[in-house]
């Protein structure tokens, strides 16, 4: 039976809209006879009679919700009866309770026997609750708002998340039993709601971002198999997300988002309570703080979630006021607003200028700064912590009634985008007849109607924006004046310039201070500095808190003059950035550190200085003096990765960057302790390399292959990558130290008349070439936190003019027929540091083949002896300088480099009889291997291992401290006459200047 011409009233609808309307008409016309059809044959009545019956201001309705709507549209001609069943519940005017959806839900789950029966039931249920939703939000009843719409949402996604839940535990309970009883009922998951879901806020298509816990640690009972409850929540865990998240012909429910967990993707889908609380305490980031802000238990067992979130409290909401974090958001600010011009989306209504995310950071600025003591504040509601804000002097009553409507005006265009297809999205459309169903949502008369609105309201929130993050608060915490040492006060007098001079000078040289004036005028100059006196006054009031506890410090210190010297720069450079002001004020322990470090290392200064952000790892000394293996590295690196967005390669690089030089202040801080020994210093700056080239790799591979595809291979050649990295130099001799660049060389074993698979094919050999540029440029590009590495690629075949990436076959070549020796030499220090581990093999079995070849023993050692000269003629000291009793560790006869060049002579004369030889690229086990293959004497053996220890330790120490290589030769007489006898012995001539 058709629908009558004028079923669907178009007066009250914009005329661009009319021929859609007509078409809809058409479509709902065939639905509905079909389902006529398909209820005569089962013997029951039609839809096409009620829908005739509609009143006229539902038919209104109904117009305007298929105008705006393709999700509404496609679900009543899909299932054209729910109409009718949404008006008799009275759904199409008013949210059903969450009690009475939850009822509905567990009467429909009654009959699922299985879970594919269980999905379709809660993504048919979903479906018919959001028609209600959508249908509500665009004709707006009585009590309907944007706050109400996502209300609905939420509570809807909770009744799923509850449902399901309920149904997978009774389900698998036969299987896998129940969690043993904690107080005496059985453990449940605890399913914490983050972001919007956590605040009762979401919009009509939005992901649900979830953390799954369990209370205790234990064993199931009661089913076939006993698990581990970490096994059985993590299945449980598993089993919910499928449940809601998994595309069935029913489409899905929610998409379920995990990474807001601890390490995210890397990490434990299921943390007991007691890991969680050990992971923010120990491990927890500042945007993970920003993150538990909005947690709040939604399923499950919401007892337990609360808590949970209470014992986690004291890591989201500080003790103290915690003005770090207005830095911590202008700089998310500024990442969003990098990724906004970058991706041109200024138009983006979330991201973009005065957009949503800019009102939700206002209200994050003040509950991270004063939630702690401010207890109001504590809540996930973003609209109810703005409520807050007046009643606490923290912004004016106006300020927030213009704030409220505006973020429900940003909130309403996102949910009329979104109603369009039921898509997550935050863009304005650029279609015409979709920019005239936006503007019939929002009830603007049309599109630049709605464009002027829009305008407005983003450049009032962008002025309140800019308000709060560039203003810092009025107040700061001050410590009680009975808590300071009684030298407090003569410190901060003396800072502050209330002191006479005399008295000042007296103070300084009382605590140790050999150059009291000196001293005195250069804080003197700080103070008065223009920086200092340009400071904002919450900045200058941490300066002036910080300055006595500072000054103290340095008095403690064993050389005050020298820390006042290399801190004072690291002071001026944080004093714009003054949450790093904040952390050493509020972490004695963290001065203590940054005194010792300073003192010990003017390098080490120069980092923090440079890189402020280091400032961070003075927080966690067990970190900090304790480097981690390469296992930890990678992991520690990918899970910092794993929180960056995968398209925002410029935070990625700035990533790279943090972690590699936290990582080598790691390392040196426990070299400075001597909690490391010298071998293992070098050991933890090449794992460092290798984990950083291993990534960039993998980044460039990705960046490669999205627009080209995966180059052509050779057949039958297994392999990921087909591309190696070899280190050369110290980085192939596991001998790296703090200021190394690294040596490396490019080799691929792709077709080599091959392309690319991809949309935008290209030749192999362009392909590998743009790769290792690729690289070069992820290691050489200088971001804010500098570069990561300096990079040589001289070593490659044909040095400058070879090619930029070799074939194996082709490098194979040109070794074993065009190398000169100086090049065979540097293959002895070679070794592959990252790429595909088959080519890697056959890579060994080229440099196996190469070095192991017999060669003609007086035309090598007259190479090797020629070179030798060469390069310290080049590079070694002066005349006057040996004269002068000075030692070039490194190039002056008897040094390291005469050391490696008998390893290397050794390889290459006698790896033809002596295979072992052939293992190593490092000079101690090359040494070691000498004496166990009976080819040096031990003693002679020890005295060389002895002495390039002793000399790679002295170039270690003149890094940090940034002191010269050269020292007084009669330091290191014993090590150079037993190098220089070994040499004559080898080489067959004297080092004239070895006793010079």
């Amino acid at each position: 039976m058709a629908l009558p011409d004028d079923f669907l009233p178009r007066d009250d609808l914009p005329r661009a809209l009319h021929t859609r309307l007509g078409q809809l008409s058409q479509r709902l016309d065939e639905a509905l006879s079909q389902a006529d059809n398909l209820a005569e044959m089962q013997q029951q009545e039609g839809p096409s009679a009620s829908w005739e019956a509609l009143s006229a201001p539902r038919r209104v309705q109904l117009a305007r919700v298929l105008s705006v709507s393709d999700f509404a549209a496609d679900t009543l001609m899909r299932y054209p009866d729910w109409l009718m069943q949404l008006d008799a519940a009275d759904e199409l005017d008013a949210p059903p309770s969450a009690d009475a959806q939850t009822e509905w839900l567990a009467e429909l789950l009654q009959d699922a026997k299985d879970e594919a029966a269980m999905q379709r039931v809660v993504r048919r249920f979903r479906r018919a609750r959001m028609l209600g939703i959508v249908w509500r939000d665009l004709t707006r009843p009585p009590g309907i708002d944007m706050w109400a719409t996502a209300g609905s949402v939420s509570r809807l996604a909770e009744v799923c998340l509850e449902g399901a839940l309920g149904w997978l535990e009774a389900h698998h309970a036969e299987r896998w039993g129940w969690p043993a009883e904690r107080d005496g009922e059985p453990q449940r998951l605890v399913v914490l709601g983050m972001g919007k879901l956590g605040a009762g806020e979401l919009n009509l298509s939005s992901d649900i971002d979830l953390i799954f816990a369990f209370p205790d640690k234990g064993t199931t009972q009661g089913g076939k198999r006993e698990l581990d409850h970490q096994e059985y929540f993590t299945k449980l865990g598993q089993k919910l997300i499928g449940a809601l998240d998994a595309v069935t012909a029913d489409g899905f429910a929610f998409r379920v988002d995990m990474r807001l967990r601890p390490l995210g993707d890397g990490g434990p889908l299921v943390g007991s309570f007691s890991s969680l609380a050990s992971y923010y305490q120990d491990q927890g980031r500042e945007w993970e703080r920003y993150a538990m802000l909005k947690a709040r238990p939604v399923a499950g067992d919401r007892q337990a979630g609360d808590e949970l979130l209470a014992s986690l409290r004291p890591f989201v909401y500080r003790r103290y006021l915690d003005f770090g974090a207005i830095e911590s958001l202008r700089e998310m600010k500024d990442m969003i607003n990098r990724q906004v011009r970058r991706k041109g989306m200024d138009d983006n209504i979330k991201l973009g200028r005065g957009g949503i995310r800019e009102v939700e950071f206002v209200v994050q600025a003040f509950q991270l700064i004063r939630g702690g003591r401010d207890t109001e504040l504590q809540i996930t509601s973003l609209r109810q912590a703005l409520h807050t804000l007046p009643a606490l002097g923290l912004l004016p009553q106006p300020v927030v009634d213009e704030l409220e409507p505006d973020y429900a005006f940003l909130r309403d265009l996102e949910h009329a985008i979104q109603a369009l297809e039921d898509r997550q999205t935050q863009a304005l459309p650029e279609d015409d007849e979709e920019r005239e169903r936006v503007a019939l949502a929002l009830d603007q008369p049309d599109w630049p109607a709605l464009m002027a609105r829009l305008n407005e309201v983003r450049g009032r929130i962008r002025g309140h924006f800019d308000a709060v993050i560039a203003d810092p608060e009025d107040e700061v915490e001050e410590a009680a004046d009975g808590d300071d040492e009684p030298d407090l006060d003569e410190w901060r007098g003396l800072w502050r310039g209330i002191m006479d001079d005399d008295d000042i000078q007296a103070l300084l040289r009382g605590a140790g201070f050999a150059d009291a004036a000196a001293a005195a005028k250069r804080l003197a100059a700080l103070r008065e500095s223009r920086a200092v006196k340009s400071m904002q006054r919450i900045g200058y009031e941490r300066l002036d808190a910080l300055m006595p506890m500072l000054l103290a410090a340095m008095a403690d210190s064993e050389a005050p003059d020298l820390v006042l010297e290399r801190v004072l720069p690291l002071l001026e450079g944080v004093l714009r950035r003054t949450a790093y002001l904040a952390l050493l004020r509020e972490n004695p322990q963290a001065l203590s550190h940054l005194m010792r470090l300073c003192a010990a290392s003017p390098w080490i200064a120069e980092q923090l200085a440079r890189h402020p952000i280091l400032l961070d790892e003075l927080l966690t000394p067990a970190t900090l003096y304790t480097p981690a293996d390469k296992q930890h590295l990678a992991d520690e690196l990918r899970q910092a990765l794993g929180r960056i967005p995968e398209d925002d390669e410029e935070a990625q690089l700035e990533a790279l960057r943090v972690f590699k030089h936290a990582q080598v202040l790691h390392v040196a801080a426990s070299d400075i302790a001597g909690a490391r020994a010298l071998m293992k210093v070098s050991d933890f700056l090449t794992y460092i390399a290798e984990v950083v080239l291993e990534q960039v790799l993998a980044m460039a591979w990705k960046h490669l292959t999205r627009k080209h595809g995966r180059p052509q291979r050779r057949d039958g050649v297994p392999g990921d990558t087909d591309f190696i990295i070899v280190g050369y130099g110290k980085l192939g001799g596991i001998e790296l130290g703090y200021g190394s660049d690294l040596d490396l060389v490019f080799i691929h074993d792709a077709a080599s008349q091959g392309t690319t698979d991809g949309p935008r094919p290209i030749d192999n050999p362009v392909f590998f070439t743009r790769l290792g540029q690729r690289i070069i440029h992820l290691l050489t590009a200088v971001t804010p936190a500098g570069a990561l590495y300096e990079v040589d690629m001289r070593l490659r075949p044909s040095g400058n003019a070879g090619l930029l990436v070799t074939p194996l076959e082709a490098f194979a070549d040109y070794q074993r027929h065009q190398a000169w020796t100086w090049e065979h030499q540097a293959l002895v220090r070679a070794r592959v540091v990252a790429g595909d581990r088959h080519l890697g093999e056959r890579f060994d079995a080229v440099r196996s083949e190469i070095l192991g070849a017999r060669r003609d023993l007086a035309s090598l050692r007259e190479e090797v002896v020629k070179m030798r000269h060469k390069m310290r003629d080049h590079l070694g000291s002066t005349a006057s300088a040996r004269q002068a009793g000075r030692f070039d560790l490194k190039q002056d006869a008897g040094g390291m480099v005469d050391i490696e060049f008998l390893c290397q002579f050794a390889v290459l004369a006698m790896s033809a009889d002596t295979r072992e030889l052939l293992r190593w690229s490092d000079n101690m086990r090359l040494l070691e291997t000498l004496e166990a293959c009976q080819r040096l004497p031990a003693e002679e053996a020890q005295g060389l291992r002895d002495a390039y220890l002793a000399y790679r330790h002295a170039t270690h120490r003149a890094a940090l401290t940034k002191g010269e290589r050269m020292v007084a030769a009669d330091e290191v007489a014993a090590h150079r006459e037993l190098v220089c006898r070994v040499w004559q012995r080898w080489m067959g001539e004297a080092e004239d200047d070895a006793s010079a």
